[in-house]
């Protein structure tokens, strides 16, 4: 599965691959497989990546347009 919401949430963090490769502690090119859907993304992943984007795994994953975390959307 490709998940553009990565590529985008990247790019409008002024992010590259490899800061975002390091913030996941892993290998720059492992990540772009991740963003690219080449490898699936483990849940340890999303997890950390929707609390360093302040956004839900909902949101990353398509799941709902609504970037806010459900407890931020809910107040």
């Amino acid at each position: 599965m490709f998940f553009q919401r990565l590529e985008d949430l990247r790019i409008d963090a002024d992010k590259t691959q490899a800061d975002i490769a390091q913030v996941l502690s892993c290998n720059r090119e492992v990540y772009r497989r991740y963003e690219k859907g080449k490898y699936e993304l483990p849940v340890w992943a999303l997890i950390k990546l929707a609390k360093y984007y302040h956004t839900s795994t909902d949101y990353i994953l398509g799941l709902t347009d609504n970037p806010k975390p459900y407890r931020e959307a809910h107040k």
